[in-house]
């Protein structure tokens, strides 16, 4: 793979914006069928440029609008805002109050850094495969209660660029939710440590806690843990022989045991599993940005933005995949460019120098960043198929009255 190296960036940009960022389909996203009229035109956009120039309340016409302005500006940055009562680029011609945020999809993000209190292997902006397992378990607990207990059907995953994902809740319904309410929904999220998140955690615990982060090992690590166990059980006696052992793997066992041996002498206190689900809570339950989500003009980066400090695009996540996905293996920015620029000599080699002009809608589809735009495509056909399902009901209703 291409190394990224961020004086290129530029560079870069033009022709990721000229020939590979999928504009179709990212128009038909937030056009949402057309079905609400200005939905598009009153959508805010806000460009990072080069030296962290930030321009916010940027709207567009339609589609051609959109790419034109990304062609000229070529952002370091794309974030998403809210659906507005006004053009956002007109902002400022409104009168004082009347500018409102009225729509956005229910959005959350889900940062590394956030876990640094328990991961051992990097901290702040660095990741790795022992810790992405983090990220793999929020991805599976989150989307399960966002599909099964509040019924979303229009969920978008996306990886960050850098150490995080984000989710994009669609639904016509859900874009319509009021700040409060979505507050409760966040708020449901960060308390769902039901036995449903316990048994996704598990699936996990040994390989990511015990033996990748080996969250046992030494006496400081043993301590932290010993936090969250009651005084009445560190009292037993043969409590401090599970320390003993050789590695986190037959401590956390030995741990295990005493709990269970304490919970048979003891009917009456009901720590039950409770104790053990609610250490492998505190290491491993997603943690949410509460902010993020509750504000309905609250910006969120964009699928297909680029990661302007590794380069890496922010690429859809397949459900269907989420324990396969490697952010490692992320396309970015060089590898694809070059990899245009291949396929770009070898065309014009063999067909002359005009061949590739027909194909220039398709570029992407030459590079690394097609598997990734096939799953943004799978997500907007299930949008559509909803939406005509929606409409047929309307127009059935409106034919019984």
């Amino acid at each position: 793979m291409e190394a990224f190296d961020p004086a290129e960036l530029p560079e870069l940009l033009k022709l990721y914006y000229r020939r590979l960022f999928p504009y179709g389909q990212y128009y038909r996203w937030l056009n949402y069928g057309g079905v609400v009229k200005n939905y598009f035109q009153h959508r805010e956009f806000s460009f990072t440029l080069k030296d962290d120039i930030y321009i916010r309340y940027q709207s567009f016409n339609n589609q051609s609008d959109l790419e034109k302005e990304m062609q000229k500006m070529n952002p370091y940055k794309i974030d998403i805002g809210a659906v507005y009562s006004h053009r956002p680029n007109q902002h400022n011609t409104v009168k004082l109050g009347a500018f409102q945020a009225q729509e956005k999809e229910l959005v959350f993000d889900i940062d590394m850094t956030d876990y640094d209190d328990v991961r051992r292997c990097c901290s702040s902006a660095d990741i790795c495969s022992k810790c992405w397992t983090l990220m793999t378990m929020a991805i599976h607990i989150i989307d399960r209660a966002l599909k099964e207990d509040f019924g979303f059907k229009h969920r978008l995953w996306v990886y960050s660029g850098r150490r995080g994902v984000h989710c994009w809740v669609c639904d016509e319904s859900v874009r319509k939710l009021s700040s409060a309410v979505r507050s409760g929904i966040v708020e449901y999220l960060s308390l769902v440590k039901v036995r449903k998140s316990i048994n996704i955690i598990k699936k996990y615990f040994e390989q990511y806690a015990l033996v990748d982060q080996d969250i046992l090992e030494n006496k400081e690590s043993w301590d932290k843990i010993l936090a969250l166990v009651p005084e009445n059980i560190l009292s037993q006696d043969h409590f401090y022989v599970s320390y003993l052992h050789s590695n986190s793997l037959q401590r956390w066992e030995n741990l295990k045991n005493t709990i269970n041996k304490y919970q048979k002498n003891n009917k009456n206190d009901k720590c039950g599993p409770w104790l053990e689900w609610e250490i492998m809570l505190q290491y491993c339950f997603p943690r949410l940005d509460i902010n993020v989500s509750k504000g309905i003009n609250h910006l969120l980066k964009s699928p297909f933005s680029v990661h302007p400090k590794t380069g890496r695009i922010s690429v859809p996540i397949d459900l269907q995949k989420v324990d396969q996905f490697d952010p490692f293996t992320v396309p970015t920015i060089s590898s694809i460019c070059h990899e245009l620029d291949v396929i770009s000599t070898k065309e014009e080699k063999e067909n002359g120098a005009e061949s590739d002009i027909k194909h220039r809608t398709r570029d992407y589809k030459k590079t690394s960043l097609a598997p990734f735009v096939k799953i943004f495509e799978q997500f907007l056909e299930n949008l559509d198929k909803s939406r005509k399902g929606e409409l047929l009901k309307k127009s059935d209703l409106q034919k019984d009255f």
